[in-house]
């Protein structure tokens, strides 16, 4: 069941709506349209204020993919290990199969350049990589991202691998909100997640690997972390902040259908707020 929570960023504030008549509120015109996501679960936060400014379905636990690597990301970093350590791919990073991967046995990376790839353009087995080399290994890293998910009051959520490839990867979009908001915090998170591209020496050859999310390149977005993800258990799946008309908002859409439609859904997102903001102009208490 989809919901809209109209809090004063959309109507009046919340405590007026529960102590005041409808009467009371502003006489501004209450938006008239959904967005219509195509995304089976939703949620769309103020990131300052934490007001709920869209839900659809936002404590229903599922399948994350490779929004996983965000919280990789971040136990890895905690663990203040030499980003600029060389570290060697070797076939334990090999997740499924090394197709679609031109990271192959041999090859050397930076743990920086690691995250970077994990981050920018999901790959698979820099993710593993930077769990392999966690002190530990890849269980102890697991472990630590468990924790750090209680930690973030993430409560639903489970960690079962640093890649996203297990569907025992799992959260609510509720949860993601949180691990989005902690993510943030991580200047090395930031950049690297919204970077449009990188070019790293695989071999005797220079590789260019570009952003999976192609809004990160568009002019017209402001985007300060994101992250995609996909396996079929989880559906097309983003993570965002982004700021929009000077605000900063953090969105999360799960088990998108189709390639784009993912991407569409923070377009008609960023659209349906607008249109909510130019129906509220008359809120002297609006926070947006």
């Amino acid at each position: 069941m989809k919901t809209i929570l109209t809090s004063n960023w959309m109507w009046c504030g919340a405590l007026s709506l529960m102590l005041a008549p409808w009467s009371a509120c502003p006489a501004a015109p209450l938006p008239t349209h959904d967005p219509h996501l195509r995304s089976e679960m939703a949620i769309v936060v103020d990131q300052d204020t934490d007001q709920v400014l869209y839900e659809k379905n936002a404590d229903r636990v599922s399948s994350i993919a490779s929004i996983t690597k965000l919280m990789t990301a971040m136990v890895t970093l905690d663990a203040q290990l030499p980003l600029d350590e060389d570290l060697e791919v070797t076939k334990e990073d090999r997740t499924n199969t090394w197709t679609g991967s031109r990271l192959r046995p041999g090859t050397h990376l930076t743990r920086g350049q690691a995250l970077h790839l994990a981050l920018m353009s999901s790959e698979n087995h820099a993710a593993y990589l930077l769990g392999r080399t966690y002190p530990g290994g890849v269980a102890a890293l697991v472990d630590a991202m468990n924790a750090k998910a209680q930690l973030i009051g993430m409560t639903d959520a489970n960690f079962a691998d640093p890649v996203g490839l297990s569907p025992a990867n799992r959260a609510s979009p509720a949860d993601l909100v949180r691990m989005v908001k902690a993510a943030y915090d991580y200047p090395e998170i930031r950049y690297d997640s919204v970077s449009t591209d990188l070019i790293v020496p695989v071999g005797r050859q220079l590789v260019h690997y570009q952003n999976t999310n192609h809004l990160t390149s568009r002019p017209d977005w402001q985007i300060g972390l994101q992250k995609t993800g996909y396996i079929a258990a989880a559906g097309r799946c983003l993570v965002m902040q982004a700021a929009i008309d000077g605000h900063r908002v953090v969105m999360v859409l799960l088990d998108s259908v189709g390639r784009s439609s993912r991407f569409a859904d923070a377009q008609r997102i960023r659209d349906w707020l607008r249109a909510t903001r130019q129906s509220i102009d008359n809120d002297p208490n609006s926070s947006f």
